[in-house]
């Protein structure tokens, strides 16, 4: 017993700390911001708008080279699905935007 006390010895409970690790620098946070609100709206706006751009989506060469795909993404329904998935990408890079906070340590 008096081994395993010195193995394992008692922990001040005044000197836990449940901090967790210290916040990403300032300017990493930021540079971060930037790149994920260019990145939603890169993605985001080929989203909304290559479905109804006939070089690649009608006329492009791998969908006509298989019928069954072709057929489905000529429907109305599949371009407009991929469109507003483009604005929900691009409303995720503009609330990102508007609700950013800094954190400090």
């Amino acid at each position: 017993m008096a081994a395993e006390q010195e193995t394992f010895p008692e922990i001040p409970q005044h000197s836990v700390t449940h901090a967790g690790p210290a916040p990403a620098p300032v300017w990493l946070q930021r540079l971060s911001l930037v790149v994920l609100v260019l990145f939603c709206f890169y993605i985001g706006g080929l989203l909304a708008v290559l479905p109804w751009s006939p070089r690649y989506w009608s006329q492009n060469g791998w969908v006509m080279a298989h019928p069954a795909v072709d057929m489905v993404v000529q429907q109305g329904w599949l371009r407009g699905l991929v469109t507003g998935l483009g604005l929900i990408d691009i409303w995720i890079g503009v609330s990102e935007l508007l609700h950013y906070r800094d954190f400090r340590g």
